[in-house]
């Protein structure tokens, strides 16, 4: 009987500290993403990432054979998924082995030693993927003598103006009233990114973009339209004449004569992920960013039921931790 206790224990141990790490982790089945580590980082208050990110994780991994760590807003007292707890994201470590990092995020302040990890994947040049609020992802209110202070979102256009290419600038479209069409750049439309991309429609609106750097590659254009379904016509007038990118590369020069390859999309709302146009960029941008060539076809819908909850503050579901979403 001790025998078998003994050998029994390692087990108990592992499934124990499993359920206690407060984020998730799918390995990677088979498939060229084998031996890849994508990390996804969850922590937006609007568009539900911490129901879009899981979901993500799990395709990746099952379908494509990326290991794939899924990271989330957690309130310290309860243990549970709160996107509105802007200092806390556990487990955010997993960023120093990653290949690939997926970025969900809205006015994080993170702990400088969190916060560390962070940067330096950024500053190391290493590939990333950032949706919709990422582009104001970091808001220093409470340590305004952090020295991550300059990636807030409101000096000199922070993090997003300075890695992305364009910080929060406005809502362009009329918010929850008028939808996006995704359409493809025609200049661009050989671009790898945009293989297999198609019937791109989401329900949050154009975000305004101002300026973009010269070495950003435009990808897909937002088309605003009259409502909220996908067979909605255009909107006439200005706000589409020209259209405002709503997703491109960057080409991002380092300091050390490097270059990074930065890829954005200002849409990316959970929703924004039920039709497969989105989705399919998420996979092809994944692929692309660990330097693997992009099949003509891949499998990109989501591993059993996707039904994301709307948009909005405060409307995320309450209660649950990330030991719930396995």
């Amino acid at each position: 009987m001790k025998s078998i206790f003994r050998s029994l224990l390692p087990i108990a141990l592992a499934t124990t500290a499993m359920a206690a790490n407060p984020w998730l982790v799918f390995d990677g089945k088979s498939g060229p993403g084998k031996g890849k580590h994508v990390v996804l980082l969850s922590g937006d208050e609007e568009y539900r990432s911490e129901e879009s990110l899981p979901m993500l994780g799990r395709l990746l991994a099952e379908k494509h054979g990326f290991k794939c760590t899924v990271l989330f807003a957690i309130d310290p007292a309860t243990g549970e998924i709160n996107p509105n707890e802007q200092t806390n994201i556990p487990g955010i470590e997993a960023v120093d082995s990653a290949d690939f990092l997926v970025l969900g995020l809205r006015f994080r302040e993170l702990p400088d030693d969190k916060m560390k990890h962070l940067v330096d994947y950024v500053d190391s040049g290493k590939p990333l993927l950032a949706l919709r609020t990422s582009t104001h992802a970091f808001n220093y209110s409470r340590n305004k003598q952090s020295p991550y202070a300059g990636w807030s979102f409101n000096t000199n256009g922070g993090f997003g103006r300075q890695v992305l290419g364009e910080t929060w600038v406005s809502h362009h479209g009329d918010h929850g009233k008028q939808s996006t069409r995704g359409l493809v750049e025609a200049k661009n439309k050989s671009h790898p990114l945009l293989q297999g991309v198609e019937d791109v429609w989401g329900p949050s609106d154009v975000y305004g973009v101002t300026t973009l750097p010269d070495d950003a590659t435009v990808l897909l254009r937002g088309q605003v339209l009259t409502g909220m379904k996908p067979d909605d016509a255009p909107l006439a007038g200005a706000k589409n004449e020209p259209m405002m990118p709503v997703a491109w590369i960057r080409d991002r020069k380092l300091e050390n004569g490097k270059s990074q390859q930065v890829i954005c999309t200002t849409m990316g709302a959970a929703t924004d992920m039920v039709h497969p146009g989105l989705r399919r960029f998420i996979v092809n941008a994944t692929y692309h960013g660990c330097g693997l060539k992009i099949p003509a076809k891949l499998d990109a819908d989501p591993v059993g039921e996707f039904k994301p909850s709307p948009f909005g503050f405060n409307t995320f579901k309450k209660g649950i931790k990330p030991a719930d979403l396995r």
